[in-house]
C-alpha cells in the first residue's frame, strides 16, 4: 500500500515544544484540549515521544561509552578522527532505525485512518416504528442513535442484548454504533456476531462495517477479508486502494 501522508515541520515543532515544555501557556491550553478530544493525535504525540526517548536513550548510551573509554584507556590510545568518525556513524545509524520504524508505523497509520474517516458514515438506521411494544426499547434506542446520541442507543442496547444476545439486527446495530462512537474495539465482536447468519438482511453491510473496523485498529489482512464478502460499492474502491 502507497502511504503518502506526512506530519508537518510545524506539527513536529509543537509536539517537541510540549514534550520539552517549552509552550506558552496559551499554546499549551489549546494543545492539552486537543490531546482530550482527539484520541488518534494524542496516540501520535505518545509515539513521537517514545521515539525521541529512544533517540536520546541511544545517544546517552554513546556518550557514557566514549566516556568510559576515554578512562580506562591509555594515552597511547587515543581515538583517531577516523575512529571516532565511525563510532558516530554507529549513533546516526541506531538513531536512524528508531526514526525509520517510527514513521513507518506513523505513515502507515495515518493512511488507514485517512482511508477510515473518508469512508466511514453510520448506517441510517430502521424506521423507529413502535406500534408493537415488544419491539419498543429497540426502537427507542434507534431513536437516539439516528439523533447521533451513540453513547444513549448503545446504553440501552446492551440492556436489551442481555436478554436477546443472539439477535443479529441487534448485534449488527450495537456493532455500528460503536464505530460511530469512535470505539473499534467494541465494536467488532457484535459485527462478528451479527453475520454469523449467513442469511442475515444486512450481512453485506455488516461485512462492510466489519472491514472499516479492521482498517480503523490497522488491521489491513482482515480488513481485506471482510471487504471481499460485502458487494458495497464501496468496498471494491477500499479494496483497490489497499492494493495499491
Amino acid at each position: 500500500m502507497k502511504t503518502n501522508s506526512t506530519i508537518s515541520q510545524e506539527q513536529l515543532e509543537a509536539i517537541e515544544r510540549y514534550i520539552n515544555g517549552t509552550m506558552s501557556q496559551e499554546e499549551l491550553k489549546a494543545f492539552k484540549t486537543q490531546l482530550e478530544n482527539d484520541s488518534e493525535f494524542k496516540t501520535q504525540v505518545e509515539d513521537i515521544r517514545i521515539l525521541l526517548s529512544g533517540i536520546e536513550e541511544q545517544s546517552l548510551k554513546a556518550q557514557l561509552d566514549e566516556f568510559h573509554n576515554d578512562i580506562i584507556k591509555q594515552p597511547s590510545q587515543e581515538d583517531s578522527p577516523k575512529v571516532r568518525y565511525l563510532q558516530f556513524r554507529k549513533l546516526v545509524a541506531a538513531a536512524a532505525i528508531i526514526i525509520a520504524l517510527g514513521s513507518f508505523w506513523f505513515y502507515n497509520q495515518n493512511s488507514t485512518d485517512r482511508l477510515y474517516s473518508k469512508y466511514f458514515v453510520p448506517d441510517p438506521g430502521l424506521p423507529t416504528t413502535m406500534s408493537h411494544s415488544s419491539n419498543f426499547e429497540f426502537y427507542d434506542a434507534m431513536v437516539n442513535y439516528k439523533q447521533g446520541d451513540y453513547k444513549i442507543a448503545i446504553e440501552k442496547w446492551e440492556v436489551l442484548k442481555e436478554k436477546t444476545p443472539s439477535n443479529d439486527t441487534l448485534n449488527y446495530f450495537l456493532g455500528v454504533a460503536y464505530l460511530a462512537n469512535k470505539s473499534e474495539t467494541n465494536a467488532i465482536p457484535f459485527l462478528e456476531k451479527s453475520i454469523q447468519d449467513k442469511d442475515f438482511p444486512l450481512a453485506n453491510d455488516a461485512y462492510y462495517y466489519l472491514g472499516l473496523a479492521y482498517l480503523k485498529e490497522g488491521n489491513i489482512k482482515k480488513a481485506k477479508e471482510n471487504f471481499q464478502k460485502s458487494n458495497i460499492e464501496n468496498s471494491n474502491i477500499l479494496l483497490s486502494k489497499l492494493n495499491d
